[in-house]
């Protein structure tokens, strides 16, 4: 099986794709154009895919810039084709197939005849065959879709006379189906990011072994250290983000006020280095710590650490505010996120 290592959740971010194409991975896929125009820049040379659908408007910039990208309108791979067309080139495509996650995908049912239209195209070919799970609609990776997607690449083959390269069924919320072997051995391409990047699988969550989970974190500085009460104090409205959000009472508190806040990051998606510092809450720009129960006296100017779920990592990453770097030591590379706001 070759993997494709997806850097959306980086922005595409350059020594992060080194380090995947050092691990192993065979291309890189990014959802956005701009990601993938920087690792170019980078000089990062490798196969590329677009994970995302190429919009109508766009498809003079992917047959330009991108080696393979995901389908599933007949609408935009004619105007793939007549643009390669015009540029003497062969654009390859993934067709992407709907098996019940309910984000992009043809039907089963309307594939055979998508592929006949699709197979009168001059300047396309039909590189391979995909479909997505466990991203909009949560579902699971079974043994009964992926045999599904194997009898669709069965049929699509005899019709079109040869053997796909990629019949790419998996990404980091296949690897429990994997390692019972169940996977159909026709499945033989994945599209890895978050399973990467933090180290886990995306069914329960669960760290994978020999992974690490601490690749990135997120550092704040903290701007003020107070005792206050633990309720606010006053007639009550929504907050600055529409919500009424509810507080408990344990008294006056330390807190300390850190510059990082939901401009910046999925604050429910931090978790604090430190077990006892609890977040209790954040505006745009500040993000709110109970430091009482804390064996470090922490004060103004000294950082807090955390890590970060994929969502928290993308919201990071996708954020201008938030000062991205990399770390060395001991001849490994790590990279943690710094913000700097």
């Amino acid at each position: 099986m070759s993997v494709t290592g997806v850097t959306k959740g980086v922005c595409g971010q350059p020594e992060v794709a080194k380090a995947m194409l050092r691990g192993g991975v065979s291309s890189l896929a990014d959802s956005r154009m701009e990601n993938i125009h920087r690792l170019q820049a980078a000089g990062i040379h490798t196969r590329y895919m677009l994970l995302r659908l190429p919009p109508l408007s766009g498809v003079e910039e992917v047959v330009g810039t991108i080696d393979v990208s995901v389908n599933s309108e007949l609408s935009v791979v004619e105007a793939l084709s007549q643009t390669a067309c015009r540029r003497g080139m062969v654009h390859d495509v993934m067709l992407m197939v709907e098996l019940g996650d309910l984000r992009e995908g043809i039907p089963s049912d309307e594939l055979l005849p998508f592929v006949r239209a699709a197979m009168q195209l001059p300047g396309i070919r039909i590189q391979g065959i995909g479909t997505n799970l466990a991203c909009f609609g949560g579902v699971v990776p079974s043994t009964e879709n992926m045999a599904q997607l194997v009898e669709l690449v069965q049929a699509l083959e005899e019709l079109i006379g040869y053997r796909l390269e990629w019949i790419s069924g998996m990404n980091s919320s296949g690897f429990d189906l994997l390692v019972a072997g169940k996977t159909p051995t026709r499945i033989n391409h994945a599209r890895i990011g978050e399973a990467i990047l933090l180290g886990r699988e995306t069914v329960h969550r669960r760290p994978w072994p020999g992974t690490f989970q601490d690749a990135f974190l997120l550092h704040a500085e903290i701007l003020e250290v107070k005792r206050k009460p633990s309720l606010p104090v006053g007639a009550r409205s929504e907050d600055a983000f529409g919500e009424l959000p509810e507080f408990q009472d344990r008294g006056e508190m330390i807190r300390a006020l850190l510059n990082v806040g939901r401009e910046d990051v999925v604050i429910e998606g931090m978790t604090p280095l430190d077990s006892q510092v609890t977040i209790l809450g954040a505006s745009s720009g500040y993000l709110v710590v109970d430091v009482t129960r804390t064996d470090t006296s922490y004060g103004v100017g000294e950082e807090l650490s955390f890590s970060l779920n994929y969502a928290a990592l993308l919201r990071a990453s996708t954020s201008e505010y938030v000062k991205n770097r990399p770390f060395h030591s001991g001849g490994q590379s790590t990279h943690q996120r710094y913000a700097s706001v």
